[in-house]
């Protein structure tokens, strides 16, 4: 058991470390505003939940978002890109994880990252629109967005910005499952998650 543990922390370690490096790689949207950029670090956070567990896959999107606080910091010297981040992470991974614990298969895996894509774009740009860019507003001190531009903040930025992050990710993902299922498998049932064949 303890040996066990073991093993799932080092991966965890390993999974937050490149998911870190992949958050560094982010790149923007040319039609979509420059702040929002479009990164795979939740790759390494949807395999370890899928094979460990979804506090697993929590855990290693925190880690990625603390490392990069400590490594990039932020210009409000809080880390609100960093929560909506990992925000962003959670609502992603969390229907994956449900629906692919249920259907343990390519198909599976598909329709819970389109899911967790929808998932994703709504409960951000709802928490956009109340929470996070407020937060930007006032700790940067700028005058806050309201109304119509506020409105078309989120409309015509978070949320095409999340669909299309959302579907690149699962493409990716996708293939990527495809060729390391057999490994997932052998990955997951080392780990003694339920429910993953």
């Amino acid at each position: 058991m303890a040996k066990s543990k073991t093993r799932m922390l080092i991966a965890i370690a390993m999974l937050s470390s490149i998911s870190f490096v992949l958050m560094l790689l982010a790149f923007p949207l040319p039609v979509l505003p420059a702040y929002l950029k479009i990164d795979f670090s939740d790759i390494p956070a949807l395999i370890a939940a899928i094979t460990m567990g979804p506090i697993a896959g929590i855990i290693v999107a925190f880690m990625k978002n603390v490392l990069d606080w400590f490594f990039s910091g932020s210009p409000t010297g809080v880390p609100v890109g960093h929560m909506a981040n990992f925000a962003t992470s959670i609502l992603f991974l969390t229907p994956v994880y449900v629906i692919y614990r249920k259907v343990s298969s390519s198909k599976g895996i598909a329709y819970g990252l389109g899911v967790g894509t929808v998932c994703m774009a709504l409960g951000m740009s709802l928490l956009n629109y109340y929470v996070f860019l407020p937060m930007y507003s006032y700790f940067l001190n700028f005058p806050a967005e309201t109304g119509t531009a506020l409105f078309n903040s989120i409309i015509f930025g978070i949320l095409p910005f999340n669909l299309i992050k959302g579907i690149i990710v699962t493409i990716v993902m996708v293939v990527l499952f495809k060729r390391l299922k057999p490994i997932l498998d052998k990955v997951s049932e080392s780990f003694k998650v339920p429910n993953i064949n």
